[in-house]
């Protein structure tokens, strides 16, 4: 059999399945660029610079070329401040998530406790129970935490504990947690411990052991799993929806909020932007995820 002779049926079923799954995302990023006010139909690419003049629903010139939507979102306020609030609360859930995620890793490959499987069972629920249900639950939560907290310590006024960017963030780093775990186990897999063995034979204790022998050895996991974690907080929406609060739109929900109105160019050029960022870090998450030591 000629291994480079390939059948004409899988070069066709290859080019529709990569069609489907990137023909919507083209198709968008090409409406980032439309001159129309409306997506209902494409009115060509906006390709003149100069002053903006309307000429009924299409953009005629543009102070920034076929970039014009793009320099609009940069003007808008509420952009910047969602896009702020999404960036603040994917660093911090990552880096924490990817702390405990790390130390749940090493306890659960390296030790024999009583309560071991339950704890690595208890790993798969966050992520195989829909999210709905999951954003339901911490909604139900906080509320009576809240509540509790509130007639218990007699909060009134600004001192109320209510939802915001904390318990997005809370909950963010709830099920970023799981998959950092299950990331950098598995990158303990193949890990030798005579490395760490030679290390304390020649003096060096568990804590010196760990920072010049262990974590450079699993630091390609370690970087998958943050990384996995920060595209995952960056894309969510639906518990950020349940657990957010006043001052504490992400983009996500500042871009469905847009759409319950119409789609515009600039909903497309948004979105456009956070196709590229998420795209590039999931690159750079197979890229480590590929590295070997």
């Amino acid at each position: 059999m000629n291994p480079y002779r390939r059948s004409p049926f899988i070069k066709i079923a290859t080019f529709l399945v990569y069609f489907f799954l990137y023909a919507p995302i083209v198709g968008l990023m090409l409406f980032s660029f439309n001159a129309s006010r409306t997506n209902v139909f494409f009115g060509g690419f906006i390709t003149k610079v100069g002053p903006l003049v309307m000429d009924g629903s299409t953009v005629v010139q543009s102070p920034c070329g076929p970039f014009h939507w793009f320099c609009e979102l940069s003007r808008n306020a509420d952009v910047m401040n969602a896009t702020k609030n999404t960036l603040t609360i994917a660093f911090i859930s990552t880096i924490t998530a990817t702390v405990i995620g790390t130390l749940a890793a090493l306890a659960l490959q390296r030790y024999e406790f009583r309560l071991k499987s339950f704890s690595q069972l208890s790993l798969y629920i966050p992520i195989v129970i829909p999210e709905i249900v999951m954003g339901i639950g911490i909604l139900v939560l906080f509320s009576q935490v809240f509540n509790f907290l509130n007639s218990s310590l007699n909060l009134t006024g600004d001192a109320r504990l209510t939802m915001g960017l904390p318990t997005v963030i809370v909950s963010h780093i709830a099920f970023s947690i799981p998959f950092v775990t299950l990331v950098v186990q598995a990158r303990l897999q193949g890990f030798d411990k005579s490395f760490e063995e030679a290390a304390m034979d020649l003096g060096a204790n568990e804590l010196t052991t760990f920072w010049r022998v262990t974590f450079p050895m699993i630091l390609p996991g370690v970087l998958s799993g943050a990384l996995l974690a920060f595209t995952l907080s960056l894309d969510d929406f639906v518990i950020t929806f349940f657990t957010t609060g006043p001052g504490s739109t992400t983009l996500p929900i500042y871009v469905y909020g847009l759409l319950r109105r119409i789609i515009t160019p600039q909903v497309n050029a948004l979105s456009t932007i956070w196709v590229l960022v998420v795209f590039t870090a999931v690159l750079l998450l197979q890229r480590l995820q590929n590295r070997k030591v």
